[in-house]
């Protein structure tokens, strides 16, 4: 825990003292976890502003100070989740919007030299995320939050509500689907050229 207990508690029966405290303890992880979660520094401040309004409108629910971290842990997981919905549906919109020959004239655009400057550039983490932009959102945070947080399996209980051997599930089955999407950026990018960026659709 980086905080004490007993600010928790304040902070529960409404001292904002106390919460202000544990927003300033928690900023800079929660922003952190924010920022690998969805990809997007300009994004990265609003969804934390929302992490923090979530948890000052529902401090009160929290059962006990000890699983304080995990239930902030989740809220964060829950606004990422939102926010990468929401940024989903706006793409389908716009698309949706567009004449198939504005689509494939977009397409042709983002393949040229600017594409794979970027993944150049990017290096090793540009493709993970290319890679986790071709899969479901649910897969995208479930994965940072294994392989980039680092969060262990019982930790990942705590946020998902449920079992060990369900999430070992949960985790080979995303991983296989991340693996697909590599397979696939490969055979469409063709042998000694990079694989394509994320945005080509959903590998289910």
């Amino acid at each position: 825990m980086l905080i004490e207990f007993e600010v928790i508690e304040r902070a529960r029966s409404g001292d904002d003292s106390a919460f202000n405290q544990i927003v300033q303890v928690y900023r800079k992880r929660i922003l952190g976890t924010i920022q690998r979660l969805i990809g997007r520094p300009e994004d990265v401040e609003d969804v934390g502003q929302e992490v923090f309004l979530r948890l000052y409108y529902s401090l009160d629910q929290l059962l006990t100070a000890e699983v304080f971290e995990p239930w902030l842990h989740r809220l964060t997981v829950n606004a990422a989740y939102d926010y990468l919905r929401r940024q989903r549906r706006r793409r389908e919109s716009r698309m949706s919007d567009l004449s198939e020959q504005q689509v494939i004239m977009a397409d042709a655009s983002a393949g040229g030299k600017q594409r794979a400057e970027e993944v150049r550039r990017a290096g090793i983490r540009e493709l993970v995320q290319s890679l986790l932009g071709n899969v479901s959102s649910e897969d995208q945070v479930l994965l940072t939050l294994k392989e980039v947080e680092g969060l262990s399996l019982k930790e990942l209980e705590s946020v998902y509500k449920i079992n060990e051997s369900a999430l070992k599930v949960r985790l080979f089955r995303a991983r296989q689907r991340v693996l697909k999407a590599y397979e696939a950026t490969l055979a469409e990018s063709g042998p000694g050229k990079p694989p394509r960026a994320a945005g080509s659709g959903e590998v289910r």
